[in-house]
């Protein structure tokens, strides 16, 4: 299981392994500020995509599940699969440039988005769960990035 942060209560959402992912999104994002809307719901609908058609190869017995919070000026969000996993990547795809995908290449965009958009990507050893982070204050500062 992936590390997370110290919550009492984390929100739980599961669905069935299909791109019909609207619904979902919008509980996902329910609190988040308008400000980042957009690019969160960019990236969630790729990590959700990425475990219902990769992980579970779009099998409607397999379920996906969302444990999701709010903690601490942070949005959390981690999504398992019942998949059979994959090697998640070395490094960080956001800080190398020499890493970034081919237009043309139908792997590595989605890992290299996601990377952009959250403040944290991290995946299990297994390649079945991922904990994603979008901080809304800086670190070290209780100033709100929303501004």
């Amino acid at each position: 299981m992936v590390s997370s942060p110290v919550k009492s209560e984390w929100d739980k959402v599961s669905f069935a392994s299909t791109l019909f992912l609207c619904p979902i999104l919008d509980r996902l994002l329910l609190t988040v500020p308008s400000k980042w809307y957009a690019e969160l719901r960019l990236g969630l609908q790729e990590a959700l995509v990425n475990a219902a058609k990769h992980g579970n190869n779009l099998d409607p017995r397999k379920q996906v599940i969302v444990r999701f919070c709010f903690e601490e000026g942070a949005y959390w969000w981690i999504i398992s699969d019942e998949g059979g996993g994959f090697r998640p990547p070395a490094r960080d795809l956001a800080e190398d440039s020499m890493c970034l995908p081919q237009v043309e290449s139908e792997s590595g965009r989605g890992m290299f988005l996601l990377n952009q958009i959250f403040d944290r990507v991290v995946w299990n050893r297994q390649g079945t769960e991922i904990c994603l982070c979008k901080q809304l204050y800086a670190q070290n500062d209780r100033d709100p990035l929303l501004h």
